[in-house]
Formats: structure tokens, C-alpha cells, sequence
């Protein structure tokens, strides 16, 4: 493990564990990563908008939002002249070390959390401990802050070793919406990275396991279709209303009638509906927040296609229109097998490791997938990671939480492959 002391890393975990922060709102997280990389031996830091295409961010709160997140970091003792330079939602860093010749290396951990309570139950640590979120509503229940203290923790290990070359660690936001992957990976900090690693915590893999490459990343889009008609009172003038409840209901309907393709596994799913405003009253908005998915960037392209006919067709069968946007969207991709192999041999090697399997299937999206494809597409390669812990609850659920001590597995295999491909350039 690294020069620092396991504690500190534990500490700083369980103190943005308390902050748990959403997409775009990730005031105090940047700020106390920002806060902790300003004592490494950085060569350069990109704070904010500078480690960001700020152009193409999606589904960034409204000012009143951002103000109170802000707010709220502000009171919890985050540094001020950070939280200025993060204005307007602009969240997440780049953490760079140049250490003489060699490859130039990217490491990608997320730091955003999600909209759910966390448990207040009696054997639920973070609460028995004293660090469950202080944020009511929100909560680290995917290990976005255990991944955040990897990123500190591999820094720390590489600074400490005999490294050669060019570490970048993207500290990205908004992963949980799929909205902060590609304002990175086209920010021009990928531009000449020739290796990069991203790395997960649990994925019900065990404590002791690590998984060298995980594939099966399925490509998304989430979408919002927005529908307006005309208002009518609903017993006396029915003929004169545009009911934008029908066109929702018919364009729900024929969603789940997409066909299947023979290319492989596709989903589709209206995940949030609503409209109207009284029984007598005609609805004049209804909308749809939905996703598509297929396991190939392909596949989602064809879902995507079909959803917008659809959504469409329903607005113009029931004299309605409809405004369909996209919140955010994740390509597939696929983990290279050289830089897989590097993490199976150095977590052979590992204290704490009992089990390395070579390959699984995340079974979901990522947009981490963002920045693997940004590599891969200039010629080098990526990998995603998993790390294994015994996770009570599953994944985005109320309970959960990770195991501190395998902290120490990600940082001792993550620091390790990065030393060996600079090594070994495969």
C-alpha cells in the first residue's frame, strides 16, 4: 500500500461518505479530493471546468439547485476558493504526476452518489460509526466515495515508487446519470493518454476477489419526451381538449412492442411517467423519462431510433406534440486483454487477494466506457476493474457498504498494474 497510513484513507472514505452529493453537484466531494491533491507533488491539477468539455454536459441542475448543494458545502467547511472555481456545476479534477520518460497512464474513478436514504438500522456500520450521510435523501450506495480514496491511494502509492512516465487520475462526476464521462474523455485530457485503468468496487464480487477486465458494458441512452396538448374541461367541453395522456399511455404502450434484435440482448424501460392535474381537467403535459440499452453501441442506436418514432407517432395520433432530449447516453466497450493480464499477475502477488478470475460481465452500463473508447480509438489500450467486498445490500440499495480493508486490495493492484505497464508497455 502506499507511503500514507490505512486510517487516513479510511477517514477521508467515511467523510465523503457524509457528504454523499448527485451529478453536477459534487461541491464538497471536488473540493476535499482537490483540497487532499493540493499536498501530493502534483505536476499539474485540472479543477472544474479546466478537467472538463463543459459544452457537453447534459441534464445539469437549474441555479437554484446548484446554489443549494453549494450551500450546503459551503457549511460543511469546504474550502471557498475551490467552490468558486467549480461555479455553475462544473465538478470533478484531473490529478497529474510526470515522472521522466514513459507512457502516460490514466486511472478513472467517479466521485458522484445517488438519491436514496440511507439505512438509520442497527448493524448498518456507517450509521453504528458515525459517518452515515448527512445529506438526507442522498447516499454513497455504489462506493463512488471508496473509489474516489482508490484514486488518492494509487497516487500516493506511484509518487512513492520508482514510476517512469505520466500518471493522470480522472476524478469524474455524474456517472450515476451517465452525464459526466463524456465531458472527460473530450475534455483533451485523454488526448495522448496511451493506457487507462477504471476501476469498481463489490459488483457481488467477494472480498479477495479481483476481477482483471470486465466487459458487457451495455450502451444507453436515457431520454425525456415532454408532451403538450390543449386544455378542456373533461365533462363539458371533452371534444376541445389535446389529451397528452393518451399519446404518454400509446407511446408507453408501443415502447415495450419494439422488436427484438438478432444482434443481441436490447431493454427498454419507462422508468418515470406523469401528466394532468385534476380528474374534469383534459391534461395538457405528460411526460416520459425512460432509457434504451443493447449490449453493442449498434443495438442502443437501433433502440434509440425506434423509441423516437415512437414517442413521435403517439404525440401526432393523439394531435399532441412532443420535445424528446436526451439526459445522458454511454457507449459499450470492451476491456483489453494485455492490460488484464497485468492486473491478474500483480493481484496473484497481492496481500488480501484469495481469487482472481479473468473475466466477467457488468451486465449494465458505465460511462467510464466514455474514456476506455477516447483511448482506444487514438491506438492505446483500457481496462475496467472490479474489486472485490462483502457488501451487505446490493448495489444503489440502503445498506450498503464495503468492507475498509479492501480498500488496501484496490490501491495494491491498481498502483501495481500502473508501475508494471510502464514497465512493460504492452
Amino acid at each position: 500500500m502506499s507511503t500514507r497510513d490505512a486510517d487516513a484513507y479510511t477517514e477521508f472514505r467515511r467523510d465523503l461518505h457524509r457528504h454523499p452529493e448527485p451529478a453536477w453537484c459534487e461541491f464538497y466531494t471536488t473540493a476535499r479530493i482537490v483540497e487532499e491533491l493540493r499536498e501530493r507533488d502534483l505536476t499539474a491539477l485540472h479543477v472544474g471546468p479546466d478537467a472538463l468539455a463543459t459544452a457537453e454536459r447534459r441534464n445539469v441542475p437549474d441555479d437554484d439547485e446548484l446554489a443549494e448543494w453549494e450551500g450546503r458545502a459551503r457549511e460543511g467547511g469546504a474550502d471557498p476558493s475551490v467552490l468558486d472555481r467549480l461555479a455553475g456545476g462544473n465538478t470533478g479534477c484531473v490529478a497529474v504526476v510526470e515522472r521522466g520518460d514513459g507512457p502516460v497512464i490514466g486511472l478513472r474513478v467517479d466521485i458522484d452518489a445517488l438519491p436514496i436514504t440511507e439505512s438509520t438500522a442497527d448493524g448498518h456500520v456507517p450509521a453504528d460509526a458515525g459517518f452515515r450521510s448527512e445529506n438526507e435523501g442522498f447516499m454513497h450506495a455504489c462506493g463512488h466515495d471508496v473509489h474516489a480514496t482508490i484514486g488518492l491511494g494509487v497516487l500516493d502509492a506511484v509518487l512513492a515508487s520508482e514510476f517512469s512516465g505520466t500518471l493522470k487520475v480522472f476524478f469524474q462526476p455524474g456517472e450515476e446519470q451517465i452525464v459526466g464521462g463524456k465531458p472527460m474523455a473530450e475534455s483533451g485530457h485523454l488526448d495522448d493518454v496511451d493506457y487507462l485503468y477504471a476501476v469498481h468496487i463489490g459488483l457481488d464480487h467477494p472480498s479477495g476477489e479481483v476481477v482483471c477486465g470486465i466487459d458487457g458494458f451495455l450502451a444507453v441512452r436515457h431520454f425525456l419526451a415532454e408532451f403538450t396538448g390543449e386544455p378542456a374541461h373533461a365533462g363539458a367541453r371533452p371534444e376541445e381538449g389535446r389529451n397528452t395522456v393518451q399519446a404518454m399511455a400509446a407511446a408507453i404502450q408501443n415502447l415495450y412492442a419494439i422488436p427484438r434484435h438478432a444482434d443481441g440482448p436490447t431493454r427498454v424501460n419507462a422508468g418515470l411517467v406523469g401528466g394532468g392535474t385534476a380528474t374534469n381537467i383534459i391534461p395538457e403535459e405528460s411526460y416520459v423519462e425512460g432509457e434504451v440499452r443493447g449490449a453493442t453501441t449498434e443495438l442502443a442506436d437501433y433502440m434509440s431510433d425506434h423509441a423516437d418514432r415512437i414517442l413521435d407517432s403517439a404525440a401526432e395520433m393523439h394531435d399532441c406534440e412532443v420535445d424528446v432530449s436526451t439526459l445522458g447516453e454511454a457507449p459499450s466497450a470492451t476491456s483489453d486483454a494485455a492490460l488484464s493480464a497485468i492486473i491478474g499477475d500483480v493481484a496473484g502477488d497481492t496481500d488480501g487477494v484469495t481469487n482472481v478470475v479473468e473475466s466477467a460481465e457488468l451486465g449494465g452500463s458505465e460511462d467510464a466506457t466514455f474514456l476506455m473508447q477516447a483511448v482506444q480509438d487514438n491506438g492505446g489500450l483500457a481496462c475496467y476493474v472490479g474489486v472485490g467486498t462483502d457488501h451487505p445490500g446490493g448495489h444503489h440499495t440502503s445498506t450498503f457498504d464495503v468492507v475498509e480493508s479492501d480498500l488496501a486490495v484496490g490501491i495494491d493492484v491498481l498502483a501495481g498494474a500502473i508501475r508494471q505497464v510502464a514497465e512493460t508497455r504492452p
